[in-house]
């Protein structure tokens, strides 16, 4: 169902908006690979080319696209307006397979409310509406969060900068 919605020209987009903000991210902290878990129609890597930012090692992640590849391990690893959209059975093993590839820092942007977008099933594209207070001890179960930002990008959200917990 989510192959079928980003037949759309506007699903995914979000990643646009986050752009100049990873490009600060990366020039702050010197990261040299990005992973974009998520990566739908790769708009992250446009954006971020925008910025002023061509990563020499972007690598891209969807389950909705194959030809991707497997996750792969980074110094960023971006989360784009995904978790949102997990079956909530599935996130536990979404928010494990995340620390098994954030390496130094995490950028996770979590849209709390509807999206506009429905599935072919007639459910929200949102399957998880949750408030933050519902989403951080998720969250902090494997990171630990340096910083995390309500915003008003496309409906209430936030942005939030992990680090792995160390083990």
């Amino acid at each position: 169902m989510q192959k079928e919605l980003h037949e759309n020209p506007n699903y995914g987009v979000a990643s646009l908006a986050f752009a100049p903000l990873i490009a600060d991210l990366i020039k702050i902290t010197n990261a040299k690979s990005i992973s974009d878990y998520g990566a739908g129609k790769k708009r992250l890597l446009e954006g971020l080319i925008k910025a002023g930012i061509t990563p020499n090692n972007y690598y891209p992640y969807d389950p909705v696209f194959p030809e991707y590849g497997p996750p792969t391990s980074a110094d960023l690893v971006c989360c784009i307006d995904v978790l949102e959209h997990v079956e909530l059975e599935k996130l536990e093993g979404v928010l494990e397979e995340l620390a098994s590839i954030v390496t130094n820092l995490g950028f996770f942007s979590i849209h709390m409310g509807p999206a506009a977008k429905t599935l072919s099933d007639g459910r929200n594209a949102h399957l998880i509406q949750k408030p933050s207070s519902w989403w951080l001890p998720r969250i902090c179960k494997y990171f630990d969060v340096l910083q995390l930002t309500s915003h008003q990008t496309m409906g209430d959200g936030i942005w939030i900068i992990v680090r792995r917990v160390k083990n």
